[in-house]
C-alpha cells in the first residue's frame, strides 16, 4: 500500500469518525477521543489554543485565548516561586506562557490525552523550558501526585469532562498546601429562561452537549450546585462568577467575521458552526454559562 493510498483512507475514516460523532447517535466518544479526533485544528491561529477565550478587550481569537489563560492564572495568584498544577493542558501554550510571563517554580501538567501529552512535551522541550514543566499523561480525578505539596491548582475551560468535577475538586484540595488555591474557567449550565418553550430548547442544547461532548450528567451544575460542591470538598472563600457576556458574544462576533478560524477545523467541523452564525449568541448559547470559580484550602 503506497503512502498516498494510506493518506486517503486516513483522510476517509477521519471525516467518518466525525460524521458518526457529531451527526448521529452511533458513535459516542469519551473526552480523549474527541480530542484525539481534534488533534491540532485548534481555535487559535498562532499556537494550539482550544479554549473559548475572554473578550473583555481582545479583538482576535489569539488575544482572546491568551487573556482567558492569563485571567485563570491571574484568579489563581500564580506568581514566582509557586508550585502549580494545570489539569486539561490541552498542547502545553498555557503553561509556556505562565512560565514566560509569571515565573512559577515549576508546572506539573495532568491531561488524559496521549497525542496532546505527547506534542505538549516536544514544544516545552524545543522552548527549553522542560526543567520547569512537567508534563504527564494522568487524570485529574486521580492525580498522581503527592498530598499537600501545590500551591494552586488551576483548569481551563476543561474540568466540564472530568468524571466527575466533585471528585476533581477533592483531589485539588488534597494535593494543594494549607493556603492553597484553585481557579478554574468552566462551562455549566445556564439560567432557565422565563417562557417554557425557551427552556426546552435550553435543556434539550444542553442534553445534546453533554452526549456530544462527553459531560457526565453528575456534572450538570448550576452556579449554586458547583459553588457547594466545592465547599463540601473542603475549600474556603468560594466564587463562582458568570463570565459568560464576555466569552460567548466575543466569540460569536469573531467567527462571523474571521473566515479564517472556521477554515482551521475539519470541514464537517464547521458545518454547525456556519448554522450557528445565522442566529444571535444569546440564542445560541443560551443553554450554556461560562464561569470563573475561585476557592482556597484553609490555612493550617
Amino acid at each position: 500500500m503506497t503512502s498516498s493510498t494510506t493518506a486517503v483512507r486516513s483522510k476517509w475514516r477521519e471525516a467518518l469518525d466525525y460524521f458518526l460523532w457529531f451527526y448521529t447517535p452511533f458513535k459516542p466518544m469519551s473526552a480523549s477521543d474527541i480530542y484525539e479526533l481534534v488533534s491540532t485544528n485548534a481555535y487559535s491561529g498562532k499556537g494550539l489554543y482550544l479554549n473559548l477565550g475572554y473578550w473583555k478587550t481582545a479583538r482576535t481569537i489569539d488575544e482572546a485565548c491568551v487573556d482567558m489563560a492569563m485571567l485563570v492564572a491571574n484568579a489563581a495568584g500564580v506568581g514566582a516561586g509557586d508550585r502549580v498544577v494545570d489539569v486539561g493542558f490541552g498542547f502545553g501554550d498555557q503553561d509556556m506562557l505562565w512560565m514566560e510571563r509569571l515565573a512559577p517554580a515549576h508546572i506539573t501538567g495532568l491531561n488524559i490525552t496521549t497525542s496532546q501529552v505527547r506534542l505538549a512535551r516536544e514544544r516545552v522541550q524545543e522552548r527549553g523550558l522542560a526543567d520547569r514543566i512537567d508534563l504527564r499523561e494522568g487524570s485529574a480525578t486521580a492525580m498522581p501526585l503527592p498530598n499537600a505539596a501545590f500551591d494552586k491548582v488551576v483548569g481551563v475551560e476543561c474540568a466540564f469532562h472530568f468524571d466527575t468535577r466533585e471528585a476533581f475538586f477533592h483531589e485539588a484540595h488534597r494535593v494543594l498546601r494549607p493556603g492553597g488555591r484553585l481557579a478554574l474557567a468552566d462551562v455549566i449550565m445556564g439560567d432557565p429562561d422565563r417562557r417554557a418553550f425557551q427552556r426546552r430548547i435550553q435543556r434539550f442544547n444542553w442534553n445534546f452537549f453533554m452526549k456530544k461532548y462527553a459531560v457526565p450528567q453528575a456534572n450538570a451544575d448550576t452556579k449554586e450546585t458547583y459553588a457547594a460542591k466545592l465547599r463540601a470538598a473542603g475549600f474556603t472563600n468560594v466564587s463562582v462568577r458568570s463570565i459568560r457576556d464576555e466569552v460567548y458574544p466575543g466569540l460569536h462576533a469573531f467567527m462571523a467575521s474571521d473566515k479564517s478560524m472556521l477554515k482551521r477545523f475539519h470541514w464537517l467541523a464547521r458545518l454547525p458552526y456556519h448554522m450557528t452564525l445565522k442566529f444571535k449568541a444569546e440564542s445560541v448559547y443560551s443553554a450554556y454559562d461560562y464561569i470563573l470559580a475561585t476557592a482556597d484550602k484553609a490555612p493550617a
